[in-house]
């Protein structure tokens, strides 16, 4: 459930809750990409800094130690001795920033790991049946993240197929009380591929919306453009999630 509480501009105050918790937002999630923050930074610390919401990677942990371990072991809080929300990124940019070892079509990603060199195929279906089995709170749809600067064309092409895989994931998700799906929106630094984005997933219905495809190399100017509309697309009354972005400038402004 997600409840908007009050706002002020663009801003706005809200919770969101899960089954491990209440999220008070806006809120910056915490990034233990593989099951813990990099760092020697423990649950204990977590807890005593009283963060809300942990990021983990579904890349990353199919690699290793598996989600099929995680799973035996009760799931990724069990696992990561973390009893509040979780969201776990479909894998989706860590393909793109492996393009020298992976295999792009309709059907999915075919890569090499960078641990081992082990072959994988990661459909949207299979993204979405490992973060099942990851017991992750806010599940990610899978996308392809393009790097930008990149054409009008390059990024149409992608978006379309983008906009097909969130069809699959959202297919593909479990409904369970408490827990949800989120569609990200692509686009690149493209108004109107932005607002063809959100149109379909809105069609689709998610439980809360991401907007991604942003701090991949196009600089904080032209971020900061985009954010003044592709917000205002998505739905109102639900979650909206900036992924990626991280500098406390980057926040301040992305908010303001």
């Amino acid at each position: 459930m997600y409840k908007v509480l009050k706002k002020c501009g663009r801003a706005k105050r809200a919770e969101f809750h899960t089954p491990h918790g209440v999220i008070q937002t806006p809120v910056f999630m915490n990034v233990g990409t593989a099951g813990a923050i990099k760092g020697a930074v423990s649950t204990e610390d977590l807890e005593q800094l009283k963060c809300q919401v942990e990021l983990s990677n579904t890349y990353h942990l199919h690699l290793r130690p598996g989600d099929k371990l995680i799973k035996e072991m009760g799931g990724l809080h069990k696992f990561m001795v973390w009893d509040k929300p979780i969201l776990t990124d479909s894998g989706g940019f860590q393909v793109m920033s492996l393009s020298g070892l992976r295999k792009l079509s309709e059907d999915g990603v075919a890569f090499s790991s960078h641990v081992d060199g082990k072959k994988f195929f990661l459909s949207p279906e299979e993204s979405i049946k490992i973060q099942h089995k990851l017991d992750s709170n806010i599940t990610m749809c899978m996308d392809e993240c393009v790097k930008l600067p990149a054409s009008h064309e390059t990024v149409k092409k992608s978006v379309e197929m983008s906009m097909r895989w969130a069809k699959r994931s959202r297919d593909a998700f479990v409904d369970r009380d408490g827990y949800g799906i989120f569609g990200i929106q692509q686009g690149g630094d493209y108004e109107d591929l932005r607002g063809y984005s959100a149109e379909k997933l809105k069609a689709i219905g998610f439980d809360g919306y991401a907007i991604g495809g942003l701090a991949v190399g196009e600089g904080q100017e032209v971020m900061f453009k985009v954010l003044d509309y592709a917000p205002g697309m998505l739905p109102d009354d639900k979650p909206r999630y900036l992924m990626g972005v991280g500098r406390p400038d980057d926040i301040v402004g992305a908010v303001l």
